[in-house]
């Protein structure tokens, strides 16, 4: 699946919770990683980021 990253330590993930695929949108806050949402389609990543700003990793 596919993985993006952003500024301020945002990534945002394609993965697969149970059965449904979902986007999982994290960042990275010192040395952890902290998911900030789990989001049905890209219109809710959003609401939370800039999608302009994430890049393919």
């Amino acid at each position: 699946m596919g993985i993006w990253q952003g500024p301020d330590g945002i990534e945002v993930e394609a993965i697969m919770l149970g059965d449904l695929p979902c986007l999982r949108v994290t960042q990275r806050i010192g040395e952890q990683r902290m998911v900030l949402a789990y989001c049905m389609d890209v219109r809710e990543v959003g609401r939370l980021v800039n999608l302009a700003e994430l890049v393919a990793a």
